[in-house]
C-alpha cells in the first residue's frame, strides 16, 4: 500500500512545529514590552518618609486604612494594566511567611502579611503588610490613627536579558528535546538486547 505523499505523520510534524515558532514569537513579543512604571500609590494613604523607607527609590512604605485584601487588589489592578494585543497580561499572587520580610523587604521589618504579585518572567512587587496587635504598636501619625503599614519593593526586570535568556531557552529546548528522544531511543534499543 502506499502512503500519500503527505502523510499524517508529517503534518503532525509541521504543526508542531509551527505551533512552537508561533508560541515562541508571542512569548518573546511579550517579554519585549516595557517594564510599568511603579504601582501608584493606595488611594486615601500617607507615603512614609521614614529613613528605612526612602533610602531606595524601588521601595516605599504607606500608612494606610485598606484591609489586606484591598491593598492586594489594588496592587494587582496596577500591575494588570499591562496589555498583549488587547489582553490584559495575567498577574499571579504568592503568599510568603511574614518571616522572610527581612530578607525580602528590608532587615527588622515587622509583618503581619507578606504577599508578591508576579508578571511571569518578568517583574514583581513584593506587599509587606504590617498591622498593629498591641497598644503599644499602634500607629499615628500627624495626629491619625492608621490600620496598618505597607511596604511595597518593586523588582524589574531588564528586558534585553530576559529576552536574550528566554531566546537562548527556545533555541536550546528543541535541541535538548531532540538529544532526549535520540537517548530514550538508544536506551530503548539496549533493553531490547
Amino acid at each position: 500500500m502506499v502512503e500519500p505523499a503527505y502523510s499524517n505523520k508529517f503534518i503532525m510534524k509541521h504543526l508542531v512545529k509551527a505551533f512552537y515558532v508561533l508560541f515562541s514569537l508571542i512569548l518573546l513579543i511579550y517579554l519585549s514590552l516595557p517594564n510599568p512604571e511603579y504601582p501608584s500609590a493606595l488611594p486615601d494613604s500617607l507615603q512614609s518618609d521614614e529613613p528605612g523607607d526612602t533610602e531606595i527609590t524601588l521601595r516605599r512604605a504607606y500608612f494606610t486604612n485598606f484591609d489586606r485584601e484591598e491593598v492586594l487588589s489594588h496592587y494587582q489592578s496596577e500591575l494588570s494594566q499591562l496589555k498583549l494585543f488587547n489582553i490584559v497580561l495575567p498577574t499571579y499572587r504568592l503568599n510568603y511567611p511574614p518571616e522572610e520580610a527581612q530578607a525580602i523587604i528590608r532587615d527588622q521589618t515587622r509583618s503581619t502579611f507578606l504577599e508578591e504579585v508576579v508578571h511571569p518572567f518578568r517583574e514583581s512587587i513584593y506587599i509587606n503588610g504590617f498591622k498593629p496587635k498591641t497598644e503599644k504598636d499602634t500607629i499615628i501619625i500627624n495626629d491619625q490613627l492608621w490600620y496598618q503599614k505597607i511596604t511595597t519593593r518593586f523588582v524589574p526586570s531588564d528586558t534585553f536579558t530576559r529576552v536574550g535568556l528566554m531566546s537562548l531557552a527556545l533555541i536550546l529546548a528543541p535541541l535538548l528535546f531532540t538529544q532526549w528522544k535520540e537517548t530514550l531511543f538508544e536506551f530503548k534499543k539496549v533493553l531490547k538486547n
